[in-house]
């Protein structure tokens, strides 16, 4: 499985009501340092919504980057709506944060 692919397959599970960061996801995927490449793959995501996209965010809780119908407003919406935590106009990832 290459890089691309474990992304992806992590961000197919991240729960509903909780958010990874791009520089978590890459961590996990083995490459500490791609954080950026991991938002390309997020921009350009294939499988929407199986593999949900919106739900991650940047290392400070700020949404950012969400090329869906919609977006930045769409994708704090959808986070709402799935029970994500908001401190002003950032997700709390002391509380919604995905731990794996």
């Amino acid at each position: 499985m290459n890089f691309k692919e474990k992304v992806y397959k992590i961000c197919h599970s991240i729960p509903k009501g909780k958010v990874a960061t791009y520089g978590q996801l890459a961590r996990l995927a083995g490459k500490p340092k791609a954080a950026r490449a991991v938002g390309v793959f997020m921009k350009n995501n294939p499988d929407a919504p199986q593999i949900p996209c919106h739900r991650v965010v940047a290392s400070d809780g700020k949404l950012t980057g969400y090329s869906g119908a919609g977006g930045i407003a769409q994708k704090k919406k959808m986070l709402v709506n799935e029970g994500v935590i908001f401190k002003n106009s950032r997700v709390d990832l002391s509380i919604s944060r995905w731990e794996k």
